[in-house]
């Protein structure tokens, strides 16, 4: 694993347990949603790296067949977020501008809003390359069944010994890695033996 500033790139996990044959899908139980939550999370973590490369795999392909539209919408939602944090971090300069020139000011307005108007099919295109991969990110999690490769690793490589990507990512939302890991108590000894044997077990048998 490549590390940087005590952040550990995930394993790219294999075809055939992603998605192929050893792969095993069902519907999450809706009445349970604990349960589904947590299977989304380990999912989550266990499948990250191949996750971040769906999602650049498909934002390429969207990317692709509307680059103008994606180019675009790519700039005006850019620039919309720029104006809008210059904007909350100078709100005095921004006010006083607005009471000096009210005329360029409700100009600008309405430049904006038509600007926006006017790109709103490249806008659209533009979140749909991101919210395509995501959909289909949780849809694959959602419905993933863990094996046991999978429910042993994730305590392996996430139990308080590595900081991932996803796991950075899970934490700034609010889901503590150590919420859905709590069930299993390793310590580090015993962490390296078991990814020790579990690297020794084979693929059919995980």
């Amino acid at each position: 694993m490549a590390e940087a500033e005590g952040v550990s790139v995930s394993p790219l996990r294999s075809l055939d347990d992603f998605l192929m044959e050893s792969a095993r899908f069902q519907v999450p139980n809706l009445k349970d949603p604990e349960k589904w939550a947590n299977r989304v999370l380990q999912n989550l973590l266990y499948y990250q790296t191949n996750y971040f490369l769906t999602c650049l795999a498909i934002f390429a392909v969207v990317g692709v067949i509307h680059p103008t539209k994606m180019f675009c919408g790519m700039t005006a939602v850019g620039l919309a977020f720029g104006l809008f944090y210059y904007l909350t971090n100078n709100k005095m300069p921004a006010a006083q501008f607005k009471k000096n020139h009210p005329v360029l000011s409700l100009l600008g307005v309405v430049l904006a809003a038509y600007f926006m108007v006017y790109l709103l099919g490249s806008v659209l295109v533009f979140l749909m390359g991101i919210l395509l991969p995501i959909t289909v990110i949780f849809l694959h999690a959602s419905m993933r069944l863990r094996n046991l490769k999978n429910k042993l690793m994730n305590k392996v490589e996430y139990l308080g010994m590595k900081r991932t990507p996803m796991g950075v990512i899970l934490e700034a939302l609010g889901l503590e890695q150590d919420f859905f890991m709590s069930k299993v108590n390793i310590d580090s000894g015993s962490a390296k033996l078991l990814e020790d044997f579990m690297s020794k077990v084979p693929s059919h048998l995980k």
